[in-house]
């Protein structure tokens, strides 16, 4: 489908601060973990002691007391839109990013095919969930490679974070899943990092994951040279758990880092799997929350769930102790965000939630807040307020130019020249900010032009294509099928 076209050129450094001035960079992205699926989150809502709630978020709790928190962060409602407008700083739906696809879904590029007029080559030939009566009659489309200049691009090329920050060590580790299901020049490398161990996929398993994260698949050599690269599952060795496996190799970059390199800030875009499906966690975990008492408390009952979030929790624990072990903790910008909200509905195929995101209506795939607010927070021991809950709006788009602004380059140029959507969030953030001097343009929106299978909360019948725009206080949903 035609978008708008972007030709975005790289960054030139802008050296404003020396390296030792400017910040380490370590971006923690959660999948699928919901507003309440983090007790410090679910307290600001509900008020509830977060000693008794069901999940168990200490580390990422005490992240939230050691930073600024914000209670109304937005992203899109399904994982790539949301990675590809964190990366670029561009609404999802401008890119063309409008839903997520498993691998199976194949893209006029990967087969070969002409795209009609009006598509572009990275374009999904189709999407859909299994339903059996849509309400809508047309699907809309979906692209599943981020640009990066090639032929096959139709001449954009999206210029991302990484590549913003010249004179930082940047390396990307874990969940992709912006690459077209492994498209040739389209991965992590292709967008400015180096790359640690990554998966091109929606999702993982948690255990004997590394044969197929370094699968190759064949292609069509009239489109693309050689072979499909899923991903890489890094060097041998490691935990035999996934969510520890990305752990260690994340402190495991920063530690070599502070060794060989300490004059040079490095930026570790960290992308967990966690908690997203398959739901596989540790026994002597799921043991543990089989028999909490707390068990079904604002319907937060899955065991397994609960020890997969726990073991995210324990990630953000053990990076933080890895930065004051090193002593390079003051001078690192943290940032924990989740990329959709949990998944909290049911099927017409019998499909029961994993989650609650009570008293946030909705989940993920819907535009309800409970699908597209999720937990957002950012230590700076230096440069952050501290304890601090922001009630003020923001959307993931806001965090390239934040990091622009922050590194000491001036996010308004970069905002003009490459047409982001986000604005630097810094005034909200600094300890000699001004808050009040932080005003807001633009509305947020959002468009998801697909029939999908989870139930609506209202009226229980499978989603409908639907769009959404805040301003201010205002949201407005509309459905296409007809509805407000």
């Amino acid at each position: 489908m035609i978008r708008r076209t972007f030709i975005l050129p790289l960054l030139a450094a802008v050296p404003c601060l020396t390296a030792a001035a400017r910040p380490n960079i370590l971006f923690i992205l959660a999948d699928d973990l919901g507003y309440a699926d983090v007790n410090s989150f679910a307290s600001h809502l509900t008020g509830d002691d977060p000693a008794d709630m069901f999940y168990e978020t200490p580390n990422i709790d005490r992240l939230t007391k050691d930073g600024t928190a914000f209670s109304q962060a937005y992203v899109c409602p399904l994982c790539s839109p949301t990675r590809a407008s964190v990366l670029t700083g561009i609404n999802a739906a401008r890119l063309g990013f409008t839903t997520a696809t498993p691998h199976v879904v194949r893209s006029y590029a990967s087969t070969g095919t002409t795209p009609p007029a009006g598509y572009l080559p990275h374009d999904a030939m189709f999407w859909g969930d299994d339903i059996d009566t849509p309400q809508a009659l047309l699907n809309g489309s979906t692209l599943l490679a981020l640009p990066t200049g090639r032929k096959d691009d139709g001449g954009r090329d999206a210029t991302t974070f990484a590549e913003a920050l010249d004179g930082y060590r940047r390396a990307f580790l874990g969940k992709w899943h912006l690459g077209g299901h492994g498209a040739d020049g389209h991965q992590p490398s292709d967008q400015g990092f180096k790359e640690l161990a990554w998966f091109d996929s929606g999702a993982s398993p948690f255990f004997r994951w590394r044969g197929l994260w370094n699968r190759s698949a064949n292609t069509n050599p009239a489109v693309m040279k050689g072979r499909h690269t899923w991903g890489n599952a890094g060097e041998p060795g490691g935990s035999d758990y996934l969510t520890d496996d990305l752990t260690d190799r994340a402190d495991r970059f920063i530690r070599n880092h502070h060794e060989k390199s300490p004059d040079t800030p490095f930026l570790l875009y960290l992308c967990h799997f966690a908690v997203h499906e398959p739901l596989e966690a540790k026994p002597d975990d799921i043991r543990h929350f089989e028999t909490k008492p707390a068990k079904g408390r604002n319907g937060h009952d899955n065991a397994a769930y609960a020890a997969m979030i726990r073991s995210l929790d324990q990630s953000v624990g053990r990076l933080m102790a890895t930065l004051d072990d090193l002593q390079i903790a003051s001078n690192t910008l943290v940032v924990f965000l989740s990329d959709n909200g949990g998944v909290s509905w049911t099927t017409m195929k019998g499909k029961k939630p994993v989650t609650s995101n009570k008293p946030l209506k909705g989940g993920k795939a819907m535009m309800y807040e409970g699908g597209i607010r999720v937990p957002l927070v950012v230590r700076w021991p230096a440069k952050v307020r501290a304890g601090v809950w922001c009630d003020e709006p923001v959307h993931c788009t806001d965090l390239f130019p934040t990091f622009v602004e922050a590194s000491g380059g001036n996010p308004e140029e970069t905002i003009q020249r490459l047409g982001l959507d986000g604005q630097s969030i810094m005034p909200l953030l600094a300890k000699d900010g001004n808050a009040s001097v932080f005003h807001r343009e633009q509305p947020f929106f959002w468009h998801y032009p697909f029939n999908v299978a989870p139930l609506d909360p209202d009226d229980k019948l499978p989603l409908t294509p639907h769009s959404a725009i805040r301003k201010g206080d205002m949201k407005l949903i509309y459905d296409w099928h007809g509805g407000l």
